[in-house]
């Protein structure tokens, strides 16, 4: 409907399986199967439900007949009890046991847990999809010497792929938390209106057992190991906070890496792909402007600032529950999904893609190693009977002179020039440009390209092979 507001997180960023993981259809099936469960759960421990009551309740539940829950809600104002009331209309000789002993938060927050399940399992296959990519190039480039830099100033060389490394690290971390978080993940469970299970011991005529067993049960047939041991009517709110967090995280490695992409495509050293009928400024026509790494950062930052809604939300709840979070929490929750989703999808992207220029990377190199082999060359010199206070002298004085022809004069680096001329180094122009090869100024980075590779990323993809055959697409 174009008369009406529709989310850019839809129409331009996500992808189909995370914007169909916060569906209706996803949310209101997962409601069905939980009431499923749950009649099966407490059929088992002995209530009056039959198979066919079960069976009826299986065949409805992704035949959701909305019309009919839209209508109910605007009669009594609650979305659970309209849904049930839409089942029962759908399952006549099941009505009567949908929902059974169970509050709001049974199907509303158990569905949530399992849906942020899910997003995160899609979230970690991304990630493990661009370091399959950044893999490639960091092995591709092991050996290319470019300038390091601190404080975005020159430093020691190190390579392009030991740079795609740090990236790569990053990520790794980010994995290894989401994986706790998801080996750690509990159900709240079947636990009652504020937690005490006081209508399940109702139902089980005070059996504590059946009623601990029907919360084991339920949790087993959703696909968790436990469910949360106390809870108040809803599970910990902490929990969308820990979420959040971990998807900040991601965020904040992937907005590191569009920033580093961004400069190296202002240096004119790597650039994101750029497409061949690509417009990059409506005024000059000339631009290439790096825009995917810019949105990659702008949506980041949206996923970073939005971590800090649940946690409000988690400090603000008021004994066993109050309802300001749940407003709140279906919009942050679910949008810091989807646009994390669209950063990834980016990220693979430009991962997948990037154009390195090595011609532009090794001018800038020799341009600036000069000066960063001005200590081997006087070592040498000192081994050949040089003065190395004398020497140290010239070099300083050659260096300032070199410096000004570079920065006041926009001249070449003309630094080697002088020392090859300057006898009282004792080193021809063969023996110098020997000491001062790039490759020799980048120490263990392609060993430590290898070792990092086939330690920490080579494993963590052979155990998420299915994630490789995920496919994705940036839509603008």
């Amino acid at each position: 409907m174009r008369d009406l507001y529709n989310s850019p997180l839809n129409s331009r960023y996500a992808s189909k399986e995370m914007s169909f993981i916060f569906s209706d259809d996803m949310k209101f099936s997962t409601w069905r199967k939980l009431w499923v469960a749950l009649a099966e759960g407490e059929k088992e421990l002995g209530l009056n439900i039959s198979e066919e009551q079960i069976e009826e309740l299986k065949s409805n539940i992704y035949n959701i007949n909305y019309e009919e829950a839209i209508k109910k809600e605007k009669e009594v104002r609650h979305d659970v009890m309209s849904h049930v009331y839409a089942y029962g209309l759908q399952c006549p000789r099941a009505k009567g046991i949908i929902h059974l002993g169970a509050t709001s938060c049974y199907v509303g927050d158990n569905t949530d847990i399992i849906i942020m399940r899910d997003a995160l399992l899609l979230i970690k296959k991304k990630i493990i999809l661009v370091l399959n990519h950044l893999s490639s190039f960091a092995l591709k480039y092991k050996e290319m010497p470019t300038l390091g830099f601190t404080h975005f100033q020159p430093a020691q060389l190190t390579t392009v792929g030991k740079r795609a490394t740090l990236w790569m690290q990053d990520l790794v971390l980010d994995i290894e938390n989401i994986d706790f978080l998801l080996s750690t993940l509990k159900l709240r469970g079947v636990k009652g209106t504020t937690g005490t299970q006081a209508s399940f011991m109702a139902l089980f005529n005070n059996d504590e057992e059946k009623v601990k067993k029907l919360d084991y049960i339920v949790a087993e047939k959703m696909g968790f190991a436990k469910s949360y041991g106390v809870t108040g009517q809803t599970y910990p709110r902490k929990l969308d906070s820990i979420v959040l967090n971990r998807l900040s995280e991601v965020a904040q490695s992937a907005y590191k890496f569009s920033n580093d992409l961004r400069l190296l495509q202002s240096m004119k050293e790597i650039e994101e792909p750029f497409e061949k009928n690509q417009i990059g400024s409506s005024a000059m026509a000339y631009k290439r402007n790096p825009m995917r790494s810019e949105r990659m950062g702008s949506l980041a930052r949206y996923v970073i600032v939005n971590s800090l809604n649940p946690a409000i939300t988690a400090a603000t709840q008021w004994f066993e529950r109050t309802l300001d979070d749940s407003a709140n929490k279906r919009i942050a929750v679910a949008e810091a999904f989807l646009a994390l989703d669209g950063v990834l999808n980016l990220y693979i992207n430009i991962a997948e893609n990037m154009v390195v220029y090595e011609k532009v990377i090794s001018s800038h190199v020799n341009k600036e190693l000069p000066f960063m082999a001005t200590e081997n060359i006087m070592m040498e010199a000192v081994k050949r009977g040089g003065d190395r206070q004398e020497l140290h002298e010239k070099i300083r004085v050659h260096s300032m002179e070199a410096a000004q022809r570079v920065k006041g004069e926009g001249l070449e680096n003309d630094l080697i020039e002088r020392i090859i001329n300057d006898r009282s180094f004792m080193l021809n122009q063969e023996e110098i440009l020997n000491i001062i090869d790039p490759t020799k100024f980048i120490g263990r980075a392609p060993s430590q390209v290898l070792e990092f590779i086939d330690t920490y990323i080579r494993p963590v993809i052979e155990e998420n092979k299915d994630a490789l055959q995920i496919e994705t697409e940036i839509l603008v």
